[in-house]
């Protein structure tokens, strides 16, 4: 899923305005102005559309986790390098930050969209690479996961 339409998604599902997005950005260390996150927003085919690189995307998600659990103890700092590669598991697992959520609540978001895993599965996704029992998270996943967070915010 490119950067662009997952910030989206994620905006979308958390109903998350252009203030709130400038402050999480600023949670996590960097300044971001209203034009670039409307850049950001836009569709690839739209005029002004700057893609929104996995480094940007990295302290969006950062920052969110900040934005929504607070900093953590003794880590005044946020992190001078974002990651550089950022795939569907590293953004699943950022969000399970997010949002505070376990297993049994992953299920049910997950349920929501149509898509049943098993805990044994939902684990697997957030094994280390290279790891026996690991599973890569497809787009598929990772946007319905991203759908059954907005459905269940709205139930």
């Amino acid at each position: 899923m490119a950067n662009n339409e997952l910030l989206r998604s994620i905006r979308d599902a958390l109903e998350l305005d252009t203030a709130t997005m400038l402050r999480i950005f600023r949670d996590a260390g960097r300044e971001v102005g209203e034009s670039a996150i409307a850049a950001f927003l836009k569709n690839e085919d739209e005029d002004g559309y700057i893609p929104c690189s996995n480094p940007i995307m990295g302290f969006f998600l950062d920052g969110l986790i900040i934005h929504n659990r607070g900093r953590q103890e003794g880590n005044t700092v946020p992190a001078e390098k974002p990651l550089a590669e950022l795939g569907s598991n590293a953004v699943l697992k950022k969000l399970r930050i997010a949002l505070d959520l376990k297993e049994d609540d992953l299920i049910e978001i997950f349920s929501h969209a149509g898509i049943v895993l098993t805990k044994h599965e939902l684990t697997a996704l957030f094994r280390k690479p290279g790891h026996k029992h690991y599973k890569p998270c497809t787009d598929k996943l990772l946007s319905g996961f991203i759908r059954g967070v907005a459905l269940r915010r709205k139930a």
